[in-house]
């Protein structure tokens, strides 16, 4: 069984057992439509590159839990009161579906289950801990939060660089620098290896966003759309700008015992087309 599909079985796993079952239905739904898994591959491309050659069972309750909490945040994202998005990767989303209450719950049920998720890793209780404290910062209000709330106008208009960094420094890069964070902690990283690591996660998560905002440029030029790399700097500058973080991603890692899948995920986001 490949990575991705390790991921997905502990997501299935990770929201059984809910009800009603109209409900357990809704909490699947946002699951199920996929993605990239970009977050919970990190945390095991991170727990390989830091571990003595361990598998990837001790880093998979993470890798979950991050994955949940991702998926919550898209969830209330897509909420007619924040983007109000009707589809998402090709399919209707979850207010669409279910309705505007259910989502709201669809989001909360995500969120705290992600956290119940890590109390059960086959971990050091100070592990689990240090994860808790990792990820509860990282989507919190220092974190996911922060940018969200920035996103919708709460810190003024986004005009310059700097908030923009600082934006997306939270809604997206919080999560992506969380989860190379998580993998070296459930593999029992130094303190050195941790720094590495959220070095790594901070520039992977800045280009991960100048790359999407490349990709995004046609759709986001109007007057109306959102702040964006692109707007103030151009296509170009954006992506020589994603792909010195991309290698600045790759600098951190070099001297982990084995970079080589952080080394393959920090290039594919300069890759991928979608």
């Amino acid at each position: 069984m490949d990575r991705r599909q390790l991921v997905d079985q502990a997501l299935a796993g990770a929201v059984a057992g809910a009800w009603p079952e109209r409900f357990a239905e809704a909490l699947r739904y946002p699951i199920e439509t996929g993605g990239k898994r970009v977050r919970p591959l990190l945390v095991l491309a991170a727990h390989e590159a830091v571990s003595d050659g361990a598998g990837p069972e001790p880093a998979l309750h993470a890798a979950a839990a991050i994955e949940l909490v991702h998926t919550y945040s898209l969830v209330h994202d897509d909420l007619p009161c924040m983007d109000d998005d009707d589809e998402r990767r090709g399919r209707p989303t979850a207010h669409v579906v279910f309705g505007e209450a259910a989502a709201v719950l669809v989001g909360d049920g995500l969120l705290t289950r992600a956290f119940e998720v890590l109390t059960r890793a086959p971990l050091p209780p100070a592990a689990i801990v240090a994860c808790v404290a990792a990820l509860s910062r990282a989507a919190g209000f220092e974190g996911m939060v922060a940018g969200q709330a920035a996103d919708i106008g709460m810190g003024g208009q986004v005009s310059e660089l700097d908030a923009l960094t600082r934006l997306h420094a939270g809604k997206t890069g919080a999560l992506l620098q969380c989860a190379a964070v998580l993998g070296g902690i459930c593999a029992g990283a130094s303190a050195d290896q941790r720094a590495a690591l959220e070095r790594y996660g901070a520039s992977v998560g800045l280009a991960f966003q100048l790359w999407d905002d490349v990709l995004d440029a046609d759709e986001d030029a109007g007057d109306d759309g959102p702040p964006s790399f692109v707007r103030l700097l151009g296509v170009e500058e954006t992506q020589r700008r994603a792909r010195a973080m991309v290698e600045d991603a790759i600098a951190a890692v070099a001297a982990l015992p084995r970079p080589e899948p952080l080394v393959a995920l920090a290039r594919s986001v300069v890759d991928r087309a979608i």
